[in-house]
């Protein structure tokens, strides 16, 4: 622990792309708890990963309180079996309903493509063609 990598603001920031504001936005909803050097923050190897965790969570729209519950699942000691079962039912229940979101995600998808083909097929359609013109 004690050759532990630390960061600081502006180094965490610049490693993953974020404002020092934005890492103190989720210290401030209790995301991240970065440890004190006299007055400055310093993050650990742990809250980097947990700030990627938070990054890509807000990337797949989840929003604060799901990413809150997913860093839990992170956080979880998997030295308690009770706690572990609950672990892989949480996991379990969150792989279920990503699977859900993928398959609506795709139908969506499906659905705009035939829209945007029906479009541009009735564009094409509507077009004057060159000899009608001349």
């Amino acid at each position: 622990m004690a050759d532990e990598r630390l960061y600081t603001v502006s180094e965490l920031g610049r490693d993953l792309g974020v404002s020092a504001r934005t890492l103190r936005f989720y210290e401030d909803r209790g995301l991240l708890l970065p440890r004190r050097a006299g007055t400055n923050r310093v993050y650990t190897h742990r809250d980097r990963a947990r700030m990627i965790l938070i990054l890509r969570g807000k990337r797949l729209g989840f929003s604060l309180r799901e990413i809150a519950e997913y860093l839990d699942l992170y956080d979880a000691d998997t030295s308690q079996h009770e706690q572990v079962r609950a672990l892989l039912r949480a996991v379990d229940a969150r792989i279920a309903t990503l699977e859900q979101q993928r398959v609506a995600l795709d139908e969506t998808l499906a659905e705009l493509a035939d829209i945007r083909n029906q479009a541009q097929a009735a564009l094409t359609a509507a077009k004057p063609s060159r000899r009608a013109v001349a």
